[in-house]
């Protein structure tokens, strides 16, 4: 069966980290760009950070920028999103998307968003005191 298995997310107090992972399961993410996207209630889904299927390049919502990094490794089928100085507008369900373009087609989430084929569950990311 393919598909993305999300975990890592949780209750975390202001200030806190949580680092969430992507998983691949029945294909390899090697020719894939990655995004992680997330969706608060009574809001529209967003990119939060994407990266190339070679990894060398990455792209990040302005809101996190400094925060949350964004990461593969490829020997473990796996992109993580590292999430540090969490506030509680970053409360959200968030999902990581897969979309099979090579590196010289990669423009950012708006890419991936476009040409994903394969999207996880999703993980609650809960910030609050």
């Amino acid at each position: 069966q393919l598909q993305l298995v999300e975990s890592g997310g949780g209750l975390v107090q202001p200030g806190g980290s949580l680092r969430l992972s992507c998983a691949a399961s029945g294909f390899t993410l090697d020719y894939y760009a990655i995004g992680w996207f997330r969706q608060a209630p009574g809001k529209e889904r967003e990119g939060v950070s994407c990266i190339s299927s070679s990894g060398g390049s990455t792209n990040y919502k302005d809101s996190v920028k400094g925060r949350f990094t964004i990461s593969r490794d490829n020997a473990k089928n796996t992109v993580y999103l590292q999430m540090n100085s969490l506030k509680p507008e970053d409360t959200a369900v968030y999902y990581c998307a897969a979309a099979n373009i090579l590196s010289g087609s990669y423009y950012g989430c708006g890419s991936v968003l476009y040409e994903a084929d394969r999207w996880g569950q999703g993980t609650q990311v809960t910030v609050s005191s």
